[in-house]
Protein backbone atom coordinates (compact mmCIF):
# COMPACT_ATOMS: atom_id res chain seq x y z
CA UNK A 1 0.00 0.00 0.00
CA UNK A 2 1.27 3.28 -1.13
CA UNK A 3 1.69 6.14 1.46
CA UNK A 4 -0.93 8.21 -0.60
CA UNK A 5 -3.67 5.43 0.08
CA UNK A 6 -2.36 4.71 3.22
CA UNK A 7 -2.66 8.20 4.35
CA UNK A 8 -6.66 8.75 2.80
CA UNK A 9 -7.09 5.28 4.93
CA UNK A 10 -6.30 6.27 7.92
CA UNK A 11 -8.11 9.67 6.86
CA UNK A 12 -11.15 7.82 6.67
CA UNK A 13 -11.33 5.05 9.67
CA UNK A 14 -10.94 8.38 11.55
CA UNK A 15 -13.90 10.57 9.88
CA UNK A 16 -16.13 7.50 10.54
CA UNK A 17 -14.54 6.94 14.55
CA UNK A 18 -13.51 3.12 13.74
CA UNK A 19 -10.52 3.85 16.33
CA UNK A 20 -10.20 0.04 16.76
CA UNK A 21 -9.64 -0.66 13.21
CA UNK A 22 -6.91 2.73 12.78
CA UNK A 23 -5.40 1.45 15.91
CA UNK A 24 -4.81 -2.29 14.42
CA UNK A 25 -4.36 -1.52 10.95
CA UNK A 26 -0.79 -1.70 10.67
CA UNK A 27 -0.40 -4.84 12.53
CA UNK A 28 -3.42 -6.26 10.06
CA UNK A 29 -1.39 -4.57 6.79
CA UNK A 30 1.65 -6.54 7.99
CA UNK A 31 -0.12 -9.79 8.50
CA UNK A 32 -1.94 -9.61 5.16
CA UNK A 33 1.40 -8.87 3.24
CA UNK A 34 3.11 -11.82 4.97
CA UNK A 35 0.27 -14.34 4.79
CA UNK A 36 -0.22 -13.01 1.26
CA UNK A 37 -3.81 -12.69 2.00
CA UNK A 38 -7.29 -11.89 -0.12
CA UNK A 39 -8.11 -8.32 0.37
CA UNK A 40 -11.86 -9.65 1.50
CA UNK A 41 -10.22 -11.80 4.10
CA UNK A 42 -7.95 -9.15 5.31
CA UNK A 43 -10.79 -6.60 5.61
CA UNK A 44 -12.73 -9.28 7.22
CA UNK A 45 -10.19 -9.19 10.20
CA UNK A 46 -9.92 -5.87 10.63
CA UNK A 47 -13.60 -5.02 10.93
CA UNK A 48 -14.18 -8.23 13.23
CA UNK A 49 -11.71 -6.64 15.95
CA UNK A 50 -13.86 -3.58 15.46
CA UNK A 51 -17.41 -5.16 16.02
CA UNK A 52 -16.32 -7.24 18.83
CA UNK A 53 -14.32 -4.18 21.05
CA UNK A 54 -18.10 -2.61 20.49
CA UNK A 55 -19.76 -5.54 21.34
CA UNK A 56 -17.55 -5.81 24.79
CA UNK A 57 -18.19 -1.52 25.23
CA UNK A 58 -21.49 -1.84 24.67
CA UNK A 59 -21.99 -4.53 27.52
CA UNK A 60 -19.72 -2.89 29.71
CA UNK A 61 -21.64 0.39 29.42
CA UNK A 62 -24.98 -1.24 29.73
CA UNK A 63 -23.29 -2.94 32.89
CA UNK A 64 -22.93 0.37 34.18
CA UNK A 65 -26.11 1.74 33.72
CA UNK A 66 -27.62 -0.96 35.29
CA UNK A 67 -26.83 0.06 38.67
CA UNK A 68 -25.86 -3.09 40.12
CA UNK A 69 -24.84 -2.75 43.79
CA UNK A 70 -22.10 -5.55 42.91
CA UNK A 71 -21.12 -7.69 40.36
CA UNK A 72 -21.53 -11.25 40.33
CA UNK A 73 -21.72 -13.24 37.42
CA UNK A 74 -22.99 -16.48 37.38
CA UNK A 75 -19.66 -18.35 36.74
CA UNK A 76 -19.00 -17.47 40.67
CA UNK A 77 -22.69 -18.47 42.12
CA UNK A 78 -21.87 -21.86 44.10
CA UNK A 79 -24.19 -24.56 42.75
CA UNK A 80 -22.96 -27.03 44.84
CA UNK A 81 -24.07 -25.25 47.90
CA UNK A 82 -27.72 -24.88 45.94
CA UNK A 83 -28.37 -28.56 46.45
CA UNK A 84 -31.99 -28.47 45.45
CA UNK A 85 -31.45 -25.89 42.51
CA UNK A 86 -32.05 -26.90 38.71
CA UNK A 87 -28.69 -25.68 37.27
CA UNK A 88 -29.63 -26.69 34.05
CA UNK A 89 -32.76 -24.18 34.18
CA UNK A 90 -30.66 -21.49 35.39
CA UNK A 91 -28.16 -21.83 32.42
CA UNK A 92 -31.18 -21.70 30.10
CA UNK A 93 -32.14 -18.48 31.87
CA UNK A 94 -28.88 -16.99 31.46
CA UNK A 95 -29.09 -17.63 27.57
CA UNK A 96 -32.33 -14.91 27.09
CA UNK A 97 -35.23 -17.49 27.20
CA UNK A 98 -36.87 -15.90 29.32
CA UNK A 99 -36.43 -12.80 27.50
CA UNK A 100 -37.88 -13.69 24.36
CA UNK A 101 -40.62 -15.27 25.55
CA UNK A 102 -41.30 -12.65 28.53
CA UNK A 103 -41.57 -14.54 31.26
CA UNK A 104 -40.63 -13.60 34.75
CA UNK A 105 -38.56 -14.94 36.70
CA UNK A 106 -39.10 -15.14 41.43
CA UNK A 107 -36.92 -16.32 43.20
CA UNK A 108 -38.19 -16.99 46.42
CA UNK A 109 -36.31 -17.84 50.19
CA UNK A 110 -35.23 -16.93 53.34
CA UNK A 111 -32.06 -14.15 53.08
CA UNK A 112 -28.79 -15.08 52.31
CA UNK A 113 -29.34 -18.16 49.23
CA UNK A 114 -27.88 -16.05 46.91
CA UNK A 115 -30.96 -14.73 45.40
CA UNK A 116 -29.96 -11.35 44.43
CA UNK A 117 -26.77 -13.11 42.95
CA UNK A 118 -28.44 -15.45 40.60
CA UNK A 119 -30.73 -12.25 40.01
CA UNK A 120 -27.80 -10.09 39.36
CA UNK A 121 -26.10 -12.69 37.23
CA UNK A 122 -28.72 -13.01 34.85
CA UNK A 123 -29.31 -9.38 34.11
CA UNK A 124 -25.54 -9.72 33.48
CA UNK A 125 -26.05 -12.45 31.10
CA UNK A 126 -28.68 -9.73 29.75
CA UNK A 127 -26.32 -6.81 29.06
CA UNK A 128 -24.16 -9.13 27.52
CA UNK A 129 -26.57 -9.81 24.80
CA UNK A 130 -27.43 -6.52 23.90
CA UNK A 131 -30.42 -5.78 26.47
CA UNK A 132 -30.59 -3.22 28.92
CA UNK A 133 -31.29 -3.85 32.39
CA UNK A 134 -31.99 -1.94 35.77
CA UNK A 135 -31.32 -3.52 39.05
CA UNK A 136 -33.34 -1.83 41.77
CA UNK A 137 -34.82 -2.32 45.43
CA UNK A 138 -38.46 -2.91 45.50
CA UNK A 139 -38.59 0.04 48.41
CA UNK A 140 -36.31 1.86 45.92
CA UNK A 141 -38.26 2.18 43.06
CA UNK A 142 -41.48 2.92 45.19
CA UNK A 143 -39.70 5.76 46.60
CA UNK A 144 -38.44 6.48 42.90
CA UNK A 145 -42.16 6.32 42.28
CA UNK A 146 -43.67 8.95 45.12
CA UNK A 147 -40.79 11.11 44.44
CA UNK A 148 -41.68 11.46 40.46
CA UNK A 149 -45.05 11.71 40.86
CA UNK A 150 -44.77 15.28 43.48
CA UNK A 151 -42.15 16.09 40.79
CA UNK A 152 -45.26 15.67 38.15
CA UNK A 153 -42.23 13.21 36.06
CA UNK A 154 -44.57 9.97 37.01
CA UNK A 155 -45.35 9.06 33.43
CA UNK A 156 -41.97 10.40 32.34
CA UNK A 157 -40.51 7.91 34.84
CA UNK A 158 -42.74 4.93 34.56
CA UNK A 159 -42.10 4.97 30.59
CA UNK A 160 -38.59 4.31 31.79
CA UNK A 161 -38.66 1.95 33.86
CA UNK A 162 -41.30 -0.09 31.28
CA UNK A 163 -38.64 -0.08 28.66
CA UNK A 164 -35.78 -2.10 30.11
CA UNK A 165 -35.29 -5.05 28.26
CA UNK A 166 -34.79 -6.69 32.03
CA UNK A 167 -35.80 -5.10 35.33
CA UNK A 168 -34.21 -6.50 38.63
CA UNK A 169 -36.68 -6.04 41.59
CA UNK A 170 -34.99 -6.74 44.60
CA UNK A 171 -36.12 -7.22 48.13
CA UNK A 172 -39.59 -7.66 47.98
CA UNK A 173 -40.95 -8.50 51.55
CA UNK A 174 -37.97 -6.62 53.26
CA UNK A 175 -40.24 -3.19 54.32
CA UNK A 176 -43.97 -2.89 53.66
CA UNK A 177 -44.78 0.20 50.93
CA UNK A 178 -47.14 3.01 51.80
CA UNK A 179 -50.64 2.92 49.87
CA UNK A 180 -49.13 5.11 47.35
CA UNK A 181 -45.86 2.91 46.45
CA UNK A 182 -48.05 -0.03 46.22
CA UNK A 183 -50.30 1.69 43.54
CA UNK A 184 -47.77 2.88 42.02
CA UNK A 185 -45.05 0.17 41.94
CA UNK A 186 -48.29 -1.57 40.74
CA UNK A 187 -48.37 0.31 37.25
CA UNK A 188 -45.11 -0.02 36.54
CA UNK A 189 -45.68 -4.56 36.77
CA UNK A 190 -48.61 -3.91 34.64
CA UNK A 191 -46.93 -1.86 31.94
CA UNK A 192 -44.42 -4.46 31.58
CA UNK A 193 -47.23 -7.29 31.95
CA UNK A 194 -46.31 -9.72 28.74
CA UNK A 195 -44.24 -6.78 27.53
CA UNK A 196 -40.84 -6.98 29.22
CA UNK A 197 -39.39 -9.53 32.01
CA UNK A 198 -39.15 -8.57 35.50
CA UNK A 199 -36.55 -11.02 37.89
CA UNK A 200 -37.74 -10.89 41.61
CA UNK A 201 -36.24 -11.96 44.59
CA UNK A 202 -38.37 -11.81 47.62
CA UNK A 203 -37.64 -13.46 51.31
CA UNK A 204 -41.69 -14.02 51.80
CA UNK A 205 -44.01 -16.58 50.10
CA UNK A 206 -46.71 -16.10 47.66
CA UNK A 207 -49.33 -16.25 51.17
CA UNK A 208 -47.06 -13.09 52.69
CA UNK A 209 -47.05 -10.47 49.82
CA UNK A 210 -50.86 -8.59 51.55
CA UNK A 211 -48.61 -7.86 54.66
CA UNK A 212 -46.51 -5.56 52.18
CA UNK A 213 -48.51 -4.40 49.49
CA UNK A 214 -51.52 -3.75 52.70
CA UNK A 215 -54.53 -4.14 49.62
CA UNK A 216 -56.23 -7.79 49.54
CA UNK A 217 -57.44 -6.64 46.23
CA UNK A 218 -54.44 -4.90 45.08
CA UNK A 219 -52.44 -7.70 45.71
CA UNK A 220 -54.22 -10.51 44.19
CA UNK A 221 -54.41 -8.54 41.06
CA UNK A 222 -50.57 -8.16 41.40
CA UNK A 223 -49.65 -11.75 41.76
CA UNK A 224 -52.07 -12.82 39.12
CA UNK A 225 -49.96 -10.72 36.17
CA UNK A 226 -46.21 -11.68 37.74
CA UNK A 227 -46.77 -15.38 38.42
CA UNK A 228 -48.30 -15.25 35.01
CA UNK A 229 -46.14 -18.18 32.94
CA UNK A 230 -43.45 -17.04 35.12
CA UNK A 231 -40.29 -19.45 36.39
CA UNK A 232 -40.70 -19.78 40.21
CA UNK A 233 -37.77 -20.56 41.91
CA UNK A 234 -37.58 -21.57 45.30
CA UNK A 235 -34.29 -20.90 47.26
CA UNK A 236 -34.37 -23.31 50.43
CA UNK A 237 -31.31 -24.39 51.02
CA UNK A 238 -29.08 -22.94 53.83
CA UNK A 239 -27.81 -19.65 54.08
CA UNK A 240 -24.48 -19.07 52.76
CA UNK A 241 -23.63 -15.87 55.19
CA UNK A 242 -25.16 -18.25 58.03
CA UNK A 243 -22.93 -21.02 57.40
CA UNK A 244 -20.15 -18.69 56.80
CA UNK A 245 -20.42 -16.72 59.95
CA UNK A 246 -20.53 -20.05 61.98
CA UNK A 247 -17.58 -21.56 60.25
CA UNK A 248 -15.25 -18.37 60.99
CA UNK A 249 -16.82 -18.99 64.59
CA UNK A 250 -15.47 -22.12 64.64
CA UNK A 251 -12.05 -20.93 63.45
CA UNK A 252 -11.70 -18.63 65.80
Amino acid sequence: MNAAVKAMLVSNLKSMKLATMLKHLEEKLRQAKEAKMPYEEFLLNLTEIEVQVRKENGCQRRIKESNFPLLKPLETFNFEAAADLDARLIKELATGSYIKEKRNIILLGKSGTGKTHLATALAMEACSQGHRTRFITACGLANELIEARDEKLLSRVIKRYAGYGTLVLDELGYVPFSKEGSELLFQVLAERHERKPVIITSNMGFGDWTQVFGDPNLTAALLDRVTHKAHIISCNWESYRLKETLKNKKIT
